[in-house]
């Protein structure tokens, strides 16, 4: 005998981090109190695409979208323009026209654009959920302790802050407030050649990898140079001693995606594909970035393979999104690009922007209602503008 029983609605409520993943909620410490989306489309809805394209026609020039390497294909398709976070900023700084600059990125960059553009321009981020792993390991209150901590040890003199453009406006504010700039994963060593033109040492955040690979690799500086400030640990796990003798204070930060790679996945990738070349980003581990082949931004990766020669072999260590494009645009010229990792590893919060965000807020924007809007406090855009500007002027 079969007995059949009916479920009974269980009384659940959805936690609010539970709503923040599903990007129904915002968390105001990382988001200033930004309002929540709201209702979306249903990601099965099958008019998605056209609705997009309805939306996007109806706004014409009063809208500007921008699409960073790592975002999904679905949202690529609607960018005007694609880039990393720093072209991004400025190709949105270059449209003084369009009233609306919708960012395909993450918080940080939709900041720094916000922080670029004039005060009539609206930046706004289709999900608010999506952050930086790497970006949200350096608060504000805890670089202030650090300042202090080297105020006591009698360096803070001596040190010249540069903050990687994957970081929030708060660090750059202040960056530019204690005379440093920003860099890039582009033009980081140019930063630091500037940076040790100021003073004699150089506090680097957030990303530690970044910082050691561009200090020891392409600058020669051996590792004992640096050091790590962590910040969860008192004086930051460091001695006096160790901060006077260090020219470089790295940030015990790091981006999640790349530090996923290892030297066994280089290693790995070397026995299965003979003459393979390994191309890697530099917020890669030490270890992974020397025992590549090339070391290079998402843009440096990109005309690295434009430029690489047919039948050539390729194992890429950044984000899976722009790995599988690149892989699908050049299959057509017999280049085999794989990613470095058998481990599938989107990065989570890009992957927050996906169609039902995007049409979401195109549609709202076409109906006069601005959703998401992301916005820099006057002082703090001042001083994260000043140490922008710095990086502007770099030789």
């Amino acid at each position: 005998m079969r007995v059949v029983t009916t479920a009974q609605p269980l009384d659940v409520q959805p936690t609010p981090l539970a709503l923040l993943l599903l990007g129904r909620e915002a968390d105001p410490k990382s988001e200033r109190g930004v309002e929540c989306p709201g209702d979306l489309p249903a990601p099965s809805d099958p008019d998605l695409v056209e609705r997009a394209r309805a939306a996007k026609e109806k706004l014409g020039d009063k809208v500007f979208v921008l699409g960073h390497h790592y975002q999904r294909d679905e949202v690529i398709e609607f960018a005007d323009v694609t880039g990393d976070s720093f072209k991004l900023a400025r190709d949105a700084a270059a449209r003084p026209d369009a009233e609306y600059i919708v960012f395909c990125g993450v918080h940080f960059m939709a900041e720094s654009a916000d922080i670029l553009t004039g005060d009539d321009q609206q930046v706004i981020l289709p999900d608010l959920a999506a952050g930086c792993s790497m970006a949200d390991m350096a608060t504000a209150e805890q670089v202030a302790e650090c300042w202090d901590v080297l105020t006591e040890a009698g360096v803070a003199e001596q040190v010249v802050p540069v903050s990687y453009m994957n970081s929030s406006a708060d660090i750059k504010a202040f960056t530019g407030k204690h005379g440093g700039t920003i860099c890039t994963s582009s033009n980081a060593r140019r930063a630091l050649d500037w940076a040790f033109e100021q003073g004699e040492k150089v506090l680097f955040l957030p990303d530690q990898h970044l910082g050691r690979n561009t200090a020891v690799r392409d600058m020669g500086m051996p590792l004992d140079d640096c050091v790590v400030y962590n910040p969860h640990k008192p004086n930051g796990g460091l001695t006096t001693e160790q901060l006077r003798n260090a020219r470089m204070i790295l940030w015990r930060g790091h981006c999640s995606v790349h530090g996923r790679f290892s030297l066994d996945s280089v290693n790995d990738v070397r026995a299965r594909i003979p003459g393979v070349n390994v191309l890697v980003h530099p917020e890669c581990k030490h270890e992974v970035v020397a025992a590549a082949d090339q070391v290079g931004s998402t843009e440096y990766i990109i005309k690295a393979l434009e430029a690489a020669p047919r039948g050539s072999k390729w194992a890429i260590g950044t984000e899976l999104n722009l790995v599988r494009r690149l892989a699908n645009r050049f299959a057509a010229e017999d280049k085999e690009v794989v990613f470095l990792d058998k481990t599938v590893c989107f990065c989570s919060t890009m992957n927050r922007i996906d169609l039902p965000h995007l049409v979401w807020t195109l549609e709202s924007l076409a109906d006069g209602k601005v959703v998401n809007r992301i916005e820099v406090d006057k002082e703090t855009e001042h001083f994260a503008k000043l140490a922008l500007e710095r990086m502007l002027a770099l030789p």
